[in-house]
């Protein structure tokens, strides 16, 4: 919705109705002093107030981190809503009328439609959740629920509820109420049966509502209380209203807390999220067991800075966690938390305790490194061959973190101690720009102690086809030197036969050709994508080098132009060694 549809008029009036020091008082506990009221900031940590606010002009302003603004700024930034959103919010809380600019007929009614399914949603959220607590059918459901630690407050924050058996019990009482049956349906709160009369989707079930940032009911995530009766989870269907790619249970009550803590934490399903609250992790969201969609993800960064990915160690989890990584590109810092094997969030609360989950935050990986650490745990450890075809996965990535950091020594550490291998051979021409070099090679490690390029045009040898045209790809500058510059081009021109008509005059480029040949023969064919992270991994390197020519030639606008190309290319990157997955 845009800011425009509502009068410049009806917004003044809005920000005048706003009671200020009630609206900050919220979030910070304020005291007067004088003709202000003072406090500790909402938006970073203090132990001396620094924050004021004056309730006359209706404006908060911060010495220690220059944050200020109105009530409709104040809004934006603590509950993580746009413009439009932040300001319907506070005429919903201060009772304020906004009169909307001329709208077209259509669109009007569409949006007069999508009010009445979302007042239609939010009564039956009522209704199932006073049923769970008030009915003896639902007796089961909250003994289920109380006796896995959660607290009725907690379930009482976020809405959980309970559909009755009945058959029609929420279709016949909505539209006693008014309600349509086309709405009913619109809303995926019934369907029709054989006979064309309604039946309510929801029966015998415990009811997650599904809300938007702004604690919109848009459908139900709803759990079945014995075997026998359908699917363990239903959820509303795909509407007009409710997308789940677009849904992150608990983002309403979780958006305020992720604002102040400066992260949001990402689990899969309810009963995680309801737990951590109750276990006062409050900045929690759950995708509900679905990959994590680029939708998801900006509603996240827009809630905090730091994404934290508490998903189930399975094999789903994981896949899902670097599901995310393709999607994030550049955009959000994402960090994982590496559960216990069979565990969910919840279930390692009940067994652990919160310390332990805790300390599990704590130690929080970057993606790049849990991608290291997968490849390590999947690897063969007990073959040379299955060391050598770990090292050569995770190489790679390791020259995706920046060179001479403490992040890429500590990969290299890492990689080297669990394949039992020295750190200097790990580490090998990881870094450009010298031309290829070589470590001591251990037995066990086989020949994938290669530079970056020479490794390439290795791959590219004994990639067939695919590999010719990764070849034809390359130019002048994603070589370091020369030598490697001119084996490439005796490559393309001798791919199917690469030693013969070697040149006698050019030894050091003759040796190259030569041990790139017999790599290639040794190698099984490369995967494209292997072959396209290498490529890309190159591709980043010139665009480096670049930059830094650039740079030392005061060429600003060509640093400009170069580094958006490097961002664009580590975006490619990134989803590349997602695909690893």
């Amino acid at each position: 919705m845009r800011a425009g549809l509502y009068t410049q008029d009806s917004i003044e009036r809005l920000r005048q109705a706003v009671d200020m020091v009630e609206l900050v008082g919220g979030k910070t506990d304020l005291r007067r002093v004088g003709s202000r009221w003072v406090g500790l900031c909402p938006f970073h940590e203090e132990r001396t107030p620094s924050f004021s606010v004056d309730g006359e002009k209706k404006v908060y302003y911060c010495f220690g981190c220059e944050a200020g603004g109105d009530a409709i700024g104040f809004v934006r930034e603590t509950e993580a809503l746009d413009f439009p959103e932040a300001i319907e919010l506070l005429a919903d809380r201060y009772g304020v009328e906004l009169q909307r600019e001329a709208e077209d007929p259509e669109a009007e009614q569409r949006r007069r439609r999508r009010e009445r399914l979302r007042a239609l949603l939010e009564r039956s959220a009522r209704f199932y959740a006073t049923y769970l607590w008030d009915s003896g059918e639902a007796r089961k459901a909250r003994e289920y629920l109380l006796g896995r630690g959660l607290a009725e407050e907690i379930l009482r924050e976020f809405g959980v509820g309970y559909a009755p058996s009945a058959p029609d019990r929420v279709a016949l009482s909505a539209q006693r109420d008014g309600f349509t049956p086309e709405e009913l349906i619109a809303a995926d709160l019934a369907r029709r049966g054989r006979g064309g009369g309604l039946y309510d989707r929801f029966r015998g079930r415990i009811t997650f509502p599904l809300a938007d940032a702004r604690g919109r009911v848009l459908g139900f995530g709803a759990r079945a209380m014995g075997e026998g009766r359908g699917p363990k989870y239903l959820n509303t269907a795909e509407s007009e209203l409710f997308h789940k790619g677009r849904q992150l249970f608990g983002i309403h009550v979780a958006r305020a807390h992720a604002a102040k803590a400066g992260r949001i934490i990402v689990v899969e399903g309810y009963t995680d999220v309801l737990a951590l609250h109750h276990a006062g992790v409050r900045e929690s969201v759950a995708i509900m067991g679905t990959a994590l969609t680029d939708e998801q993800l900006r509603e996240l960064e827009r809630a905090a800075p730091l994404i934290v990915l508490a998903l189930d160690a399975d094999r789903s989890g994981m896949n899902a966690m670097l599901r995310a990584v393709q999607s994030a590109g550049d955009r959000a810092e994402l960090r994982v938390v590496e559960m216990p094997e069979g565990q969910d969030p919840a279930e390692m609360l009940a067994k652990s305790g919160i310390d332990a989950f805790l300390a599990r935050l704590d130690g929080a990986v970057s993606v790049l490194e849990f991608q290291v650490r997968r490849i390590l745990v999947d690897a063969d450890l007990g073959t040379p061959s299955g060391r050598d075809r770990a090292l050569q996965e995770a190489r790679p990535l390791i020259s995706a973190s920046p060179a001479r950091t403490a992040t890429r020594d500590h990969l290299v550490r890492m990689v080297a101690d669990r394949l039992d291998v020295p750190a200097d051979y790990v580490s090998a021409d990881l870094a450009s720009g010298s031309g290829p070099r070589r470590a001591p090679m251990p037995a066990s490690a086989g020949a994938v102690a290669l530079g970056p390029e020479r490794t390439f045009l290795a791959q590219c040898l004994g990639g067939g086809e695919r590999g010719r045209q990764y070849l034809k790809r390359l130019e002048d500058g994603h070589f370091s030197s020369e030598t490697a510059r001119r084996a490439r081009a005796h490559l393309i021109a001798h791919f199917d036969d690469p030693v013969r008509d070697l040149p006698a005059d050019d030894p050091a480029t003759a040796s190259l050709i030569t041990a790139v040949a017999a790599e290639a023969a040794e190698q099984e064919g490369p995967s494209e994508i292997v072959i396209e992270i290498n490529y890309l991994q190159l591709e980043f390197r010139r665009v480096e080098r670049e930059m830094k020519q650039a740079q030392q030639e005061g060429d600003v606008v060509r640093q400009n132009s170069l580094a958006g190309t490097r961002q664009a290319v580590r975006r490619e990157l990134d989803s590349a060694m997602g695909q690893t997955a």
